[in-house]
Formats: structure tokens, C-alpha cells, sequence
């Protein structure tokens, strides 16, 4: 199926020197717009001279003159250096404007020539600087632009301060930045002395992992994997400047360090870290080796790692800086952790073995002993391999599978090569694992973990050289998993797969599975899905793996509740029966899920929210990344569908957060951000984010999120007044499902936007012809909650028609009956819609007394979008509605949806070209549509139609 684009593309480019800092740019240039000044401050490397350039450049349009100064630690004992760089280039413009005594003194110290001071000088000095700005300020507004304002030599800062306290209304703005070191940066106190007295100050902190990323790939490390962006992230502790430092060390390096092994510290990031460590104690420097190798270092690990005077020489470290000290905090924490890194990668190889070789013995934990014992050893050893394979399970049972993965792929290098794997002999059950298989683990545990580029990198070194078939397709089946949604990415895959599975119905279930995956998201065929699924659940019976055949029971049980399929209740029993596997319980894929959904759909809100709730607290504590992700949106969702809109609006963000953390999906978790921000947050924010679910649904070929995406993009279109837009958008999701065979209109609720956004286009018609249609599906479902929305959209087609009192009787049903179901925002829309009716009766109260129930349900809800349209149309005062004829609707209730549409626009006076254009239909089409109507109304020609219309409209 090929899926044209049903949006304009979103704006992808941003400037290179705000990248990860889009807030605090937009807020200090806002502060900037009002005619104040801004103080950066942040730490070194953070990013303030780069958000100071860019300040400056955005709005250097404005200032006819700009003054710039960047002062160094170097020059920072040299007296009036940076007001020499500040008025060098404009003092002769403005000198013969001063007073001899001020031009005297400033030209002095400016120069260098004379022996002016601040003591000789004082008063001249301050009163020629402000003078200066003054002079300069009446030809113009005029930007002060000054880094690094830590190092400006006192006497400027004395001067600046002096003139800024005293400028007044004078059109002067200064635009600084400062370092500051703590967490807080409270040390910029001082700084604002030379600042003017309405100085904003902004804070420049950390970036996030996602914003690293970001940076990283604009600069053009792109072929870093999410772990190493990760490990980047931590060691940099989000510095951009260290991040970047980095990155190009990894870029550069032929070799990339393997999961586990530290990164690579460049020796410009080492020397900015390590120069104090010249001034500790050898014996100091062994002790904080030890702690850097440690993953919590205390006191006490230190003292049983034989580090004797501990508390001496950690003292001396702190002292220097270099560890940070928190009384009530037992744990030594470096002050930042590059020097951790630094250190590490700065000691030799045979003294980091030492350490960890100290540590074995020494840490509580027997994950952290397992670990620290394979880096205190070379080369390969079964004792060591074993012992770090029962850690590995310890750590999957512990609900840590990125370190169940770790710990696997050591346990894989410390295993010998010639170790035979349990698939490679007939009687190797209760034989050691061989380095595959242990690799295998590792590749499925860094599934769970939500880290897809490692598993897949793990499972290809595997394939190039299993030849078991049962190796083979475990491995194949890490790759698949590893696309994600773009299963059309390893379409290639499934031939080799299915050659490799043979006629082993174990191994053919598992393919059978992701083929229905594929068949769902790929071609979105909900049949064909639905009959691979099942053929899968059957293939994994006879072959007596329990664990796929229920995730295909789980599937083939969601597929036929989306499509409306009646066998789906007895398939989600079938899916529920014992015994169960606990995996298979708690995955996003699984039984439980596919209830979740089934009670969601059947609007039973409240067991659904009880039985997601579960879910996603079992999927965090066994670590299960995708299903947190996945757990999170669809509670976001069934908070949305309570009209809890604030719960559901944090939901959705922290789901997004955490995809675009992980790279799993963001184009789901973009959806429902979407839909929660039209409902409770921004309506701008709402159609950025649609645009990118459908952009992340194209990227992958994934039809089934297609059509979410552009339901959600035509659900904010609608709240933000865009009704063409969204009957467009949403005609495009009803093409989408029809061609999937989805039938259940539960699955996606968008039936009733577009009914009620073809109303306000004025195709009633249409909307009651989707209205009788989607309410067919809805009764043999018995979806309530669809019908009690198919009715409020109907009342606005009564109201539209002129049915005024049966449309607010309709409306009036339809709200309580959305009450009583528990659907909040819904039950508020309704009584909106019945607040515009009344509010356009005879006699009706003014003001915003018709509004008061809905702006009530709606501030219950927290929608503050719709509070907005709330406040509009009371603003708007009372409104004609525009109505067809009884006669009129009557007449045309006869036509052929065609038909209608063709008569409605020769009604607007539209030509049969234009028409033709309009519905994407020949000329000739239109010709003889309108013979047909006019045979159908009893009349003769288009004037005939226009008459009618006009007589409507004089009723």
C-alpha cells in the first residue's frame, strides 16, 4: 500500500548554536526583546559563549552599536583591558561629547598613556563611561556584549557596575556570561554588580542524553550506538564541550571500546581534569584508581580492597577537588564524572587489573565481585565465565537486564572457544554453555533492556558463524526484534530465517510469529496477520514451547479485537489459560495486554486503568525498557479517555522521554503526547508532535501507526479550529482502516471528529452517512461509549439541519450517558456543544452564563485547550447558526453522498471545473452527477439548485 503525506513536513533545522538550548535562548531573547539585560551562567564547557554569539547575532539587527569584550584569566590582572575592548572602535565618535576632565581621564586609561587609576582618577573614570553609553545611546539603542565575565579585570567591572546602576531609561542592554562551578551557581551574585539592575539571569545546565545525541549527530558522529551515546552522556555528565570532546575520541579511534570497557578519554579532556592529580600522594592516586574502578565506592569497600589510610587520602582529593563530600551521603562521589573516566584510562592496564583484582574480594555484591574478577583477568577462563554467567541471571532476576547483558557478553569472552554450545551435541544437557549461546543471552537481554543496536550487533557476530539451526533463528529473531517497527527494513531476513528453521515447528513458530508482525505492520493486513498468528500458536503447541505460543495467542487476540472479529473474546481466554510465563505476563506483546485493550475498548475504564497500572509496575521492576514505554502511553491514554488530562499529559511526556531516550517507540509515544497535548497542554506542541508520529510511521513503512498518527494530527487540527484540515486528515484514517479491514470503531475513536468537523464544513450529509454506518459496528460490538459520541456528533447534523430541539435533547443524552461511563472530556465536549445551542436561542442569557457547565466539566478535566475555545465563544457573543431547511434536508437526504457533495458546492456557486478540482473528479463525472440530481429533485438545471439554496437561506 502506498501512503501519500497528508501534512506539511515539520520544520527540521535549528541553529547550529542553540542546539539542546531552545528554553533557555528563547527566554533570555524574549528578556532581550523588553529592553532588559542577560547574565549567562553555567559551568566550563556548558555552552555560554556559544548562546552568547547567538544572542548577539539575533539581535544585532536591533542595536546600531554593539560593544564586545571576552576577557582571559591570563590578561585579568591588566587594568581598564576590557573597557579598552569595549570603547577602542567608537571612542572618537563620542569623545568630543565629554567634559575635558572625563575625556582626559578616559583617553588615559584607555591608552595606557598618562598614570590614571580608579584611587587617582575615581569619580572621572565612572562619570566618562556613563557618559559614553549615554552619548552613544542617543544615536541608538546599543548592546553590551561581555564573556567570561569572571575574568574582567576589577577596575572595568568597577566601572561598568558603576554606569549600569545609573543608565536609567537609556536604551542600553547588556548581554554577559560567567562560569560558575557549583550545582546551583550562586557565585554569580558578584557578577550582577556590573550588570544593570533589570538583569535576568539564565542558567545554562546539563544536557540531557537526547539532546547529547542530538549534538553528537549534528556534528557528525553518527555512527556512535545508543549505549555509547549513553556511556557518552554519564561521562560527560551532559556537558556539551566534553561530550563533543568525546565523541571525536571515538570518532578518531579505529577501535571502539566494547560494552563494559570505559571510553576513551581524549588527552585535552585528561589534562583538563587530571592537573591537579600531579600534587597528590602516589599512594592517594592507587586509592582513588580503586574507587573509579568501583561502581559505589565507601570507606569501607576502599579498606577491604586493602587501601589502608582511606579516609587520609581521600581527604587530600577532596581537597584539591577532585572528589565532592556529602556528610550524609556514606558513598565517594568524584566531582565530576570525567575525572573518574580520566583517571581510569590514564593507568596503566597491569594496575586497573590490580584493582580490580583488590575488588573481586572486596565488594558485597556478587554481580559487582563477578564483574571485577573478569577485568582483573586475561584471556579466557570456564571458572570465571561460569561464575559470570550466574551473575548475569542474578542481575535478570534483580530486574537489570542491560547488566544481565553486560555481564553476558563477558562471560562470552571468558568462555573457551572450543566449549561446545548446548545446540551442538545431542547429549550436551547440563554441559557448560558455549560462547554463542552465552552471547545469544546477552543479545536477549539487551533486547529487554531497550538496547536494540547492541542486541543486533551481538546477534550478526553470531550469525557469521553458527551453522546450528536453532543458533540461527535465535539469532535472526534478535535482528527482527531489534528493528522495531521497521520490520520492512528486514523483509530479506525471512527467507533466510525460514530456511534455517527447516521443518522444526519450534523454530518455525517463532518465525511464524514475526511474520504476523510484519503482515500487520508492513502491509497492514489485519486477516493475513491475524492467520499467521494463529498458525503460529498451533506450530509452538505441537512443539511444546509455551512461551510463543502464547505471545501468538496474546497477538492473534489483539488483532481480532481491533478488527471487530467476533472469536476474540475465546482467543484472549485461550491466551489467559495456565500455565503462564511470567515474561510473557508482564511484555508489552502479551495476554495481559491484549486484556488491557479488550477493556479499554469495551469501556470498562477503570479495570483497564487497574490492569495497565499492574503491568507497568512489573515491567519496571524487571527492567523491561519497550514495555515501560509502551505501558506508560497506553495508561496516558486511558487517563486521557477519564478526562484526567494533566495525569495524562505527564504520562505521555515521561513515555516520550523515555522512547526518545531509548530509540523505541517514539512514533507510538509521539501519537499520544499529540493527542494529550490537544487535549490538555499545546495545540501547537500537539500538531508537531502528529506530524512526527506519522513521519516515524512512514519512516518505518508501519500502516497501523499511520493511521493513529493522522487520527491524532486531525484531532488537534479540530481543537485548533482547523476543521478542513481535520475532515481531510481523518477521511485519509478512514481510507487507511477500511483497507486494513479494522472495523471496530473503538480502536481509534476518530469517527465522531470527523463527523463533527464535516458538520462545521457544511457536509452534513457526509456526517451522517459515516455516523449510521460506524454506529452498525458500534452496536454489534456493543461499544458504548462510541455510540454515546456518534449521538452528540449526530445533534450537531440535527442542529445543522434545524432541528434545534431534538439536537440539545440529544446532546443532553449523550452527556450523561458519557458521564455515567466515566468518560470526562468527552461528557465536557457534549455539554459544550449544548452550551453553543442554547447560547443561540431567542432570549438567551449573554455572557458566559450558558458556558458555566462546560467550563466546569473542563477545568475538572484540566483541558485547557478547550477552556480556551470556551472563553472564545462567550467572547464571541451569540452566533445565527447557519441551518439547512427541513424541505431542503429532505431533499437532499435522497441523494448519493456524490450526489450531495456535487449539488452542495452548486449551491456555494461553484462551476463544474471547480467542482471537478474540489472532488478530485472528471468534468464529464460532474456533468452527469447532475443530471442524475436533477432527475432525483425534479428539476431542470443548476439555477434550479442555486433557487433552492436561496430559498433556504430566506426562511
Amino acid at each position: 500500500m502506498t501512503v501519500r503525506r497528508d501534512f506539511k513536513d515539520p520544520a527540521r533545522c535549528r541553529p547550529d548554536l542553540v542546539i539542546g538550548r531552545e528554553e533557555p535562548f528563547a527566554e533570555a531573547r524574549e528578556q532581550l526583546a523588553r529592553g532588559g539585560s542577560v547574565l549567562l551562567h553555567g559551568p566550563a564547557g556548558i555552552g555560554k559563549s556559544t548562546v552568547l554569539r547567538a544572542l548577539a547575532a539575533d539581535n544585532a539587527g536591533g542595536a546600531p552599536t554593539v560593544l564586545r569584550c571576552s576577557a582571559t584569566e591570563s590578561e585579568s590582572h591588566l587594568p581598564f583591558l576590557a573597557l579598552a575592548d569595549l570603547f577602542g572602535l567608537v571612542l572618537e565618535r563620542v569623545c568630543g561629547a565629554l567634559p575635558a576632565a572625563q575625556r582626559t581621564a578616559l583617553e588615559s586609561a584607555l591608552t595606557g598613556r598618562g598614570e590614571s587609576t580608579l584611587q587617582r582618577d575615581g569619580l572621572a573614570l565612572r562619570l566618562a563611561v556613563l557618559s559614553v553609553l549615554r552619548a552613544l545611546a542617543a544615536e541608538g539603542p546599543v548592546l553590551v556584549v561581555a564573556d567570561d565575565l569572571q575574568w574582567l579585570d576589577s577596575a572595568s567591572a568597577e566601572l561598568l557596575g558603576f554606569a549600569a546602576r545609573r543608565l536609567g531609561d537609556a536604551p542600553v542592554q547588556m548581554l554577559c556570561a560567567v562560569r560558575t562551578e557549583g550545582t546551583e551557581g550562586q557565585e554569580y551574585d558578584r557578577h550582577l554588580r556590573a550588570c544593570p539592575p533589570d538583569t535576568r539571569v539564565v542558567r545554562l545546565g546539563p544536557f540531557s542524553r537526547t539532546q547529547v545525541s542530538a549534538l553528537l549527530d549534528h556534528r557528525g558522529y553518527t555512527g556512535l550506538s545508543r549505549s555509547t551515546v549513553r556511556d557518552i552522556h554519564r561521562t560527560s555528565d551532559g556537558n556539551p564541550l566534553f561530550a563533543l570532546e568525546l565523541g571525536r575520541a571515538l570518532a578518531e579511534s579505529p577501535a571502539r571500546p566494547r560494552p563494559g570497557e570505559p571510553l576513551p578519554v581524549p588527552t585535552s579532556l585528561r589534562a583538563l581534569v587530571l592537573s591537579r592529580l600531579e600534587m597528590l600522594s602516589d599512594d592517594a592516586r592507587r586509592t582513588l584508581l580503586v574507587a573509579s574502578a568501583g561502581a559505589r565506592p565507601t570507606p569501607a569497600l576502599l579498606h577491604a580492597a586493602g587501601r589502608d589510610h582511606a579516609e587520609e587520602e581521600t581527604a587530600q582529593a577532596a581537597a584539591l577537588g577532585l572528589l565532592a563530600t556529602d556528610p550524609e551521603e556514606p558513598a565517594l562521589r568524584f566531582a565530576h564524572p570525567l575525572i573518574s573516566a580520566a583517571l581510569y584510562a590514564e593507568a596503566p592496564a597491569h594496575e586497573r587489573r590490580a584493582a580490580h583484582a583488590a575488588l573481586s574480594t572486596a565488594a558485597s555484591d556478587p554481580i559487582e565481585r563477578a564483574r571485577h574478577l573478569a577485568l582483573a583477568t586475561t584471556g579466557t577462563d570456564p571458572e570465571v565465565a561460569a561464575r559470570l554467567a550466574e551473575a548475569a541471571a542474578l542481575a535478570r532476576d534483580r530486574g537489570a537486564p542491560s547488566v544481565a547483558a553486560s555481564l553476558g557478553l563477558l562471560a562470552a569472552r571468558r568462555t573457551p572457544a572450543d566449549t561446545a554450545d548446548a545446540a551442538d551435541t545431542a547429549d550436551a544437557a547440563g554441559g557448560a554453555p558455549g560462547p554463542d549461546e552465552r552471547r545469544l543471552q546477552a543479545a536477549e537481554d539487551a533486547i529487554t533492556a531497550g538496547e536494540a543496536d547492541l542486541a543486533r550487533d551481538i546477534a550478526r557476530e553470531v550469525l557469521t558463524r553458527a551453522t546450528v539451526p536453532a543458533e540461527r533463528v535465535r539469532a535472526w529473531m534478535v535482528v527482527i526484534e531489534a528493528a522495531g517497527q521497521a520490520l520492512g527494513e528486514v523483509d530479506a531476513v525471512f527467507p533466510q530465517v525460514l530456511a534455517d528453521a527447516g521443518d522444526d515447528p519450534r523454530l518455525l513458530a517463532l518465525v511464524h510469529y514475526q511474520l504476523a508482525w510484519r503482515e500487520l505492520v508492513v502491509d497492514g493486513d489485519f486477516g493475513k496477520a491475524r492467520r499467521e498468528a494463529a498458525h503460529a500458536a498451533d506450530l509452538a503447541a505441537r512443539g511444546a514451547d509455551r512461551r510463543t505460543e502464547l505471545m501468538a495467542l496474546a497477538f492473534q487476540s489483539s488483532t481480532e479485537t481491533l478488527m471487530g472479529h467476533p472469536a476474540a473474546p475465546a482467543t484472549i481466554k485461550r491466551a489467559l489459560r495456565e500455565p503462564q510465563d511470567p515474561f510473557v505476563a508482564c511484555h508489552h506483546n502479551g495476554a495481559g495486554m491484549a486484556r488491557f485493550r479488550w477493556l479499554l475498548m469495551s469501556d470498562q475504564l477503570p479495570e483497564a486503568r487497574k490492569s495497565i497500572t499492574g503491568l507497568l509496575r512489573e515491567a519496571r521492576r524487571r527492567g523491561m525498557v519497550e514495555s515501560e514505554v509502551h505501558f506508560l502511553r497506553f495508561l496516558a491514554d486511558t487517563e486521557l479517555r477519564s478526562g484526567h488530562c494533566g495525569r495524562a499529559l505527564d504520562l505521555a511526556r515521561e513515555s516520550l522521554r523515555l522512547a526518545r531516550d531509548s530509540g523505541i517507540g517514539e512514533g507510538a509515544s509521539a501519537m499520544l503526547a499529540s493527542l494529550a497535548e490537544a487535549s490538555g497542554g499545546d495545540v501547537e506542541r500537539a500538531l508537531a508532535l502528529a506530524r512526527e508520529a506519522a513521519d516515524h510511521a512512514e519512516v518505518d513503512g508501519d500502516q497501523m501507526y499511520l493511521s493513529l498518527a493522522l487520527a491524532a494530527f486531525g484531532y488537534a487540527q479540530s481543537v485548533a479550529g482547523d476543521a478542513a484540515g481535520a475532515v481531510r486528515s481523518l477521511r485519509r484514517v478512514r481510507e487507511l482502516e477500511q483497507g486494513m479491514g479494522i472495523t471496530d470503531p473503538a480502536r481509534g475513536r476518530w469517527h465522531g471528529d470527523l463527523a463533527e468537523a464535516l458538520v462545521r464544513i457544511g457536509e452534513p450529509g457526509e456526517a451522517q452517512e459515516l455516523i449510521d454506518l460506524t454506529r452498525v459496528h458500534a452496536l454489534r460490538l456493543d461499544r458504548a461509549g462510541v455510540l454515546a459520541v456518534l449521538d452528540r456528533a449526530e445533534a450537531l447534523v440535527r442542529a445543522a439541519r434545524g432541528e434545534h430541539e431534538a439536537a440539545r435533547k440529544q446532546l443532553a443524552s449523550a452527556q450523561a450517558r458519557l458521564g455515567r461511563l466515566g468518560y470526562g472530556l468527552e461528557e465536557a465536549r457534549a455539554a459544550f456543544a449544548l452550551a453553543r445551542l442554547r447560547a443561540r436561542r431567542p432570549g438567551a442569557a449573554p455572557g458566559h452564563a450558558p458556558y458555566d457547565e462546560a467550563a466546569r466539566l473542563f477545568r475538572r478535566c484540566r483541558a485547557l485547550p478547550w477552556l480556551r475555545q470556551v472563553d472564545t465563544a462567550v467572547a464571541a457573543g451569540p452566533v445565527e447558526p447557519d441551518t439547512v431547511s427541513a424541505d431542503t434536508s429532505a431533499a437532499l437526504d435522497g441523494l448519493a453522498s456524490m450526489e450531495r457533495q456535487v449539488a452542495s458546492l452548486v449551491m456555494e456557486g461553484a462551476t463544474n471545473r471547480e467542482i471537478a478540482a474540489r472532488l478530485f473528479i472528471s468534468v464529464k463525472t460532474v456533468e452527469a452527477t447532475l443530471t442524475r440530481v436533477y432527475r432525483k429533485l425534479g428539476i431542470r438545471s443548476r439555477v434550479d439548485i442555486v433557487r433552492l439554496a436561496a430559498g433556504r437561506r430566506t426562511r
